[in-house]
This record gives structure tokens, C-alpha cells and sequence, in this order.
């Protein structure tokens, strides 16, 4: 089983912390779906996005979304269940 797996900063405290999960029978399918949701994932902040970056590394990716006032990021990471 592979998952894709969104953290992001949340709170008061802008700790990181798992938002989301999504499981896949495969890895093909696990990176399919990470690669979608770097594009349309709606993360927590900020709340007027205006613009994304997707940067893509071994794992997954790392998602900048420039909001009205600030920018915030969040990952999404591709992973195997053992």
C-alpha cells in the first residue's frame, strides 16, 4: 500500500502537522495523485491564494501558495506502507 500524505502548518502556532491521508494500491497511482494535488490541494493558509510554485524532490513535493498578504507552504510527501 502507498500514501500520499499532505502536512502542512496549522493552529496558532503554525506547527507542522498531517492533514491529510490518501491511500493507493501502487506507486504509479500514490504519485499520480500527489502530483494533483500539488496543483489543486486547498491547503489551511492562506486563505486568498493568488499563486503556487510545485517543486518536486525523490519523495513528493513542496508547495509554495502565495496568499494577499503572505506565503505559506505545505508538503505532500509519497510513502510505503511496510
Amino acid at each position: 500500500m502507498w500514501w500520499v500524505v499532505v502536512e502542512e502548518p496549522r493552529g496558532s502556532d503554525r506547527n507542522w502537522s498531517l492533514s491529510e491521508t490518501f491511500p493507493h494500491p501502487d506507486r504509479e497511482t500514490a504519485e499520480s495523485e500527489a502530483l494533483r494535488l500539488a496543483r489543486e490541494y486547498q491547503p489551511a493558509y492562506p486563505w486568498s491564494p493568488k499563486s503556487r510554485k510545485v517543486l518536486r524532490g525523490p519523495d513528493g513535493y513542496l508547495v509554495i501558495v502565495e496568499g494577499r498578504t503572505s506565503t505559506f507552504h505545505f508538503r505532500l510527501s509519497v510513502l510505503e506502507e511496510i
